[in-house]
């Protein structure tokens, strides 16, 4: 994917310097190929290695009618958490029969375009909600599958924004049996629902297996009890994701299989030892599918030296286009891209230009020393870049480009100033 030529940093064969000229900086950029890759490690390790499964693409990683377009042509499904992500998904052309809507606060306007689509599968985030979800679909003759997301009560080794398994959790239904059992109970008997079965989401950029395997032990029991007080086979498990990537040398990712193996062969094991169908499993990949298939580029400006203290290396972006080491200190690697075999001997912050304090963008970065119109090239931004990217300070968002078969292909362009004030009234 990444390669160095003439001193050079190329992606897939093209040069990032041609990429700067041509779309401006900051940009984003991605790599079809890797893109592919990483779908394909989790159909070699996961969907085809075991039946009756499949995967759902988490689009809050990065959405874009490109990328849908893309998940269609390969077989998988997209998971989504908005009227924004389902409207993407529609204009796409993506097929509803393979769309999940989460998320703990859908409106009623997003559940209707929900039902309107078709979408298969409606994740109940909370005990109003399934109650408002029938209504509406009584009135709009409607009947949904349905999952309960619920809270497993089991702590992840990541940063706490990040963390979604606690039990004092903002997501997911509480494992009380005195709320959990009467809403199973309450949904296999309304005509609006066909009750599917349980997900949960323990959190992300896990780089180990300790908290799904917990909170399986959850599900598991809760399978068990469905059965024996309902006596209904669950149909459907839903594991989430959160499998985390390389984003410093200091990571130690783990594979796929390394994740779903013990899961599969405890499901496996638990549903023979206890006369159980085992049901349909799926998960919700986003970071892993798209995070390390993206960079950033931006050029650099000023660079403010602080004797024996630090320097500081401003780029022609920020917190506007990765929000992610100002929200919770997310760490990346970044080489200038220009000077891509030249000996790394400076240590430097990357700042952003945004008016904020905590606009840092990586800090104590070992590069090459660097100069006012070098390139920089932040890796492993595919995932939360243009997702979370935002206006602040009345800054454009920066264009998307795809390389694909070693040309590039503009799928997002950048927002000029008339979009910045397309909506605001004299």
């Amino acid at each position: 994917m990444f390669k160095t030529n003439e001193n050079t940093l190329f992606v897939d064969g093209v040069s990032t310097l041609e990429l700067a000229d041509t779309y401006g900086t900051p940009l984003y950029v991605y790599s079809e190929d890797q893109i592919k890759r990483n779908l394909n490690e989790i159909r070699t390790s996961f969907l085809q290695k075991y039946p009756n499964t499949h995967a759902a693409y988490a689009c809050k990683a990065f959405c874009t009618i490109y990328m849908c377009q893309l998940l269609n042509q390969e077989g998988f499904w997209i998971d989504v958490v908005s009227g924004g992500e389902l409207y993407t998904a529609i204009k796409a052309q993506f097929p509803p029969d393979r769309i999940e809507f989460n998320g703990n606060n859908k409106s009623e306007e997003e559940l209707l375009m929900a039902l309107d689509y078709g979408v298969e599968r409606i994740v109940v985030d909370n005990v109003s909600e399934l109650y408002h979800l029938e209504k509406l679909c009584m009135k709009n003759g409607k009947k949904v599958k349905i999952l309960f997301r619920i809270t497993p009560e089991v702590s992840s080794d990541t940063h706490d924004h990040i963390a979604t398994g606690k039990k004092d959790s903002k997501f997911g239904i509480p494992l009380n049996d005195e709320i959990l059992y009467p809403l199973i109970e309450y949904t296999l008997k309304s005509a609006a629902f066909e009750f599917l079965g349980f997900h949960f989401h323990v959190g992300s950029q896990l780089l180990d297996t300790k908290s799904h395997l917990s909170a399986l032990e959850v599900i598991l029991d809760l399978m068990l009890a469905t059965k024996q007080r309902f006596d209904y086979d669950i149909k459907d498990f839903n594991m989430g994701g959160g499998f985390g990537i390389k984003y410093t040398d200091s990571d130690r990712p783990l594979g796929i299989s390394d994740f779903v193996d013990p899961i599969m062969n405890r499901m496996n094991e638990f549903c023979r030892e206890n006369n159980l169908i085992r049901p349909h499993v799926s998960m919700e990949p986003g970071r892993f599918i798209i995070g390390d298939a993206g960079i950033q580029l931006y050029r650099i400006g000023n660079i403010k030296e602080i004797p024996d203290l630090k320097t500081y290396v401003s780029v022609d972006g920020g917190m506007t286009d990765n929000m992610r080491p100002g929200l919770y200190g997310a760490k990346y690697d970044a080489i200038i891209a220009n000077k891509a075999d030249d000996p790394k001997n400076s240590v430097v912050d990357i700042s952003g230009k945004c008016c904020e304090s905590t606009d840092i963008l990586i800090k104590n970065l070992k590069c090459t020393k660097p100069e006012t119109g070098d390139l920089l090239a932040v890796y492993s931004t595919g995932a939360y870049g243009y997702a979370m990217a935002n206006n602040y300070n009345k800054i454009r968002i920066p264009p998307v480009v795809v390389i694909k078969d070693n040309k590039a292909q503009l799928i997002v362009r950048r927002q000029s100033y008339d979009d910045l004030i397309r909506n605001e009234l004299l």
